[in-house]
């Protein structure tokens, strides 16, 4: 393909307040558009409505973005007292996004809810509250605000390939930004889980087939410094061959974001 590649985002819908407005809207914190801008993609904002997948022909490639937390009815479980900001209506719109981005064969990236959307698409589980399981709070901190933890990523993975190499005799370990209470529960039929945190969380997931590029993770690299899995997803949209169903080959890839 030739040009920049125009990669949707999935937006919030949630009300806001800008000058003497207070509304309802469809919004997303600006470090993703930035970010994919920054690896030499078109942004365009995907609103959490029915029929947006329809919007999918049209790109290039996908990100779905963080967010509240998913109607546990979707993965067959009663809602925990902490599950919070649940919106069914953007779940429905993001599984559509997601089921329509892969059978166009589309690079995806999906970040911290968008990896429980993908768990729950193939017939996964979440844990509604972490600190119920682990026994800490140090996925998130404090209330609007990222905290930081290590990540062991598997080798061979193409996140791996991605965010490698590992150093001399050791495995690939990365300090990420992070702010979520829930996870994968029973991890979705196809994925493989690709990084964990230090106290067995899984913090990523990813298709083992080569020609696929679907990346999930649990934190949110739009809210880092590290900008190698945006310009991954540009670099696979832009190798991708549109309309066979086939993304790209595996990182790393010769032509830069």
């Amino acid at each position: 393909m030739t040009g920049s590649p125009v990669v949707g985002i999935s937006s919030y819908a949630e009300e806001a307040a800008w000058g003497p407005w207070h509304q309802p809207a469809a919004l997303l914190p600006l470090s993703y558009p930035e970010q994919v801008a920054a690896a030499g993609g078109v942004p365009v904002l995907l609103p959490p409505l029915p029929g947006a997948a329809a919007a999918v022909r049209r790109l290039d490639a996908l990100v779905l973005s963080g967010g509240g937390d998913l109607d546990p009815a979707g993965y067959g479980a009663q809602p925990h007292p902490r599950t919070t900001r649940v919106q069914p209506g953007r779940d429905r719109a993001e599984l559509d996004l997601l089921a329509a981005a892969l059978a166009g064969g589309l690079p995806v990236l999906a970040i911290c809810r968008g990896l429980q959307i993908l768990n729950v698409s193939r017939g996964g589980t979440l844990q509604q509250h972490l600190p119920d399981t682990v026994g800490h709070d140090g996925h998130r901190a404090a209330p609007g605000a990222f905290g930081t933890h290590p990540v062991r990523i598997a080798p061979g993975s193409r996140l791996a390939a991605i965010l490698g190499p590992p150093p001399a005799g050791g495995e690939l370990q990365l300090d990420v930004p992070t702010a979520h209470h829930q996870a994968i529960g029973r991890l979705g039929a196809g994925l493989v889980a690709t990084a964990w945190a230090d106290d067995g969380t899984i913090e990523a997931a990813e298709l083992p087939d080569p020609d696929e590029f679907l990346i999930a993770v649990q934190w949110h690299p739009e809210a880092g410094t590290d900008p190698r899995l945006f310009g991954a997803l540009v670099r696979a949209a832009r190798h991708r061959v549109p309309g066979n169903g086939k993304a790209v080959p595996a990182e790393p890839l010769d032509s830069p974001a």
